[in-house]
C-alpha cells in the first residue's frame, strides 16, 4: 500500500509542477484573510527570499524564478484588489499576452528582497502591470518586469467601473512603456508577415474591395 502511495505521488510530481500549484493556493489563501485594498491601482508588496530551490549554477536567483515570483504576486495583487472577484462576476478571464523583464543585479542566496506591483496604464483590451524587485538591504531594483495582461470576454474599463462604481481615468503612457508597446506592435506585424497572414489579409482586403 505505501509503496503504491509513494508510486502515485513520484507520478504526480512527475507529470505536474505540483510545487507550483501548492503555492499558488497558498498564496490565494493568505490574501483571501488579508484586508482587502480598495484602491485598485495601489502599488501592492509581497516580501520575498532566494532559498535553495531558486538558485542557479553561479549561485543566484535563477532567471526563470524571477517571472514564477511576478506569477505569485500578481495572484496577491488580483485577490487583495478585488480584480479577481470582479472578473468573476463578469464571466472574463485574463491571460499573459507579454513580457518583458530587465535584470539589473543579481539576487544572491539568502537576500530579502520586496516585490512591487501595480497597474501602470492600461487599453480597450489590456491592463499594462509594472513589477518591481527591490532588495530590501539597500533599496536597489533588482528587476524590473513589464506584463501585458489580456481581458477575455470584457474589458479593462469595465473592470474599473465594476470596482470603483464610476468611470477612472487611465493614467498617462510612461515613455518606456509606449516604446515597450511599439516593440510589441513591430514584432507581431513581422511574425503575421513571415507566416503570410498578410498577404492573406491583404489580399482578402483587395478582394472585398
Amino acid at each position: 500500500m505505501l509503496l503504491c502511495a509513494l508510486g502515485g505521488l513520484l507520478l504526480l510530481f512527475s507529470c505536474l509542477d505540483v510545487w507550483y500549484f501548492l503555492r499558488g493556493v497558498v498564496v490565494v489563501v493568505q490574501a483571501w484573510f488579508q484586508p482587502p485594498v480598495w484602491d485598485v491601482l495601489a502599488e501592492q508588496s509581497v516580501a520575498g527570499r532566494v532559498l535553495p530551490h531558486d538558485l542557479d549554477y553561479m549561485g543566484h536567483m535563477n532567471n526563470g524564478r524571477y517571472l514564477r515570483e511576478c506569477d505569485f504576486a500578481r495572484f496577491h495583487y488580483y485577490m487583495r484588489n478585488g480584480i479577481f472577484k470582479a472578473l468573476r462576476t463578469l464571466k472574463a478571464t485574463m491571460v499573459v499576452g507579454a513580457s518583458t523583464i530587465r535584470y539589473r543585479r543579481s539576487l544572491a542566496f539568502g537576500e530579502a528582497f520586496d516585490l512591487r506591483t501595480r497597474i501602470v496604464a492600461w487599453d480597450d483590451k489590456s491592463f499594462f502591470v509594472e513589477q518591481r524587485f527591490v532588495s530590501q538591504g539597500d533599496g536597489f531594483i533588482s528587476a524590473v518586469m513589464l506584463c501585458r495582461q489580456n481581458v477575455l470576454r470584457s474589458n479593462p474599463e469595465s473592470i474599473l467601473q465594476l470596482l470603483c462604481k464610476r468611470k477612472v481615468e487611465c493614467p498617462d503612457y510612461p515613455e518606456d512603456l509606449q516604446h515597450w508597446i511599439s516593440f510589441i506592435s513591430a514584432s507581431s506585424q513581422a511574425l503575421r508577415a513571415q507566416s503570410g497572414l498578410e498577404d492573406k489579409t491583404g489580399a482578402q482586403e483587395d478582394k472585398d474591395k
